[in-house]
């Protein structure tokens, strides 16, 4: 099966260390493109994603599927300190719904 290229998680943001605009793309963590706009920069990392694609797979390698392609359950655990459990706690009993909704309320914003 073919991955496009079009299809991974693309971002484009100003980097002050550089002075110039950067591509990054999600699901290839390590590669970057460095642009003197951000329509440069998305340019550049498209073309860049694409390559490390048909690269990868001429070699054979494991190549990672596009994050708006996988499929996820809605559910996974967070760890936090016991105060702000209760203080959690606290707030949805306040406003009389589930710790769920409350969390999934402030992970939202």
């Amino acid at each position: 099966m073919a991955i496009e290229s079009d299809k991974y998680t693309y971002r484009v943001m100003w980097s002050e260390d550089d002075e110039e605009f950067v591509g990054l793309c999600a699901e290839f963590p390590s590669l970057s493109w460095l642009a003197s706009t951000p329509e440069k920069a998305l340019k550049g990392i498209c073309s860049v994603a694409k390559e490390c694609i048909e690269d990868m797979a001429q070699n054979k390698e494991e190549i990672p599927s596009p994050i708006s392609a996988r499929n996820y359950s809605g559910k996974f655990m967070v760890r936090v300190p016991p105060e702000v459990h209760r203080h959690l706690v606290i707030e949805a009993a306040e406003s009389g719904v589930s710790l769920n909704r409350i969390a999934s309320a402030k992970l939202a914003h």
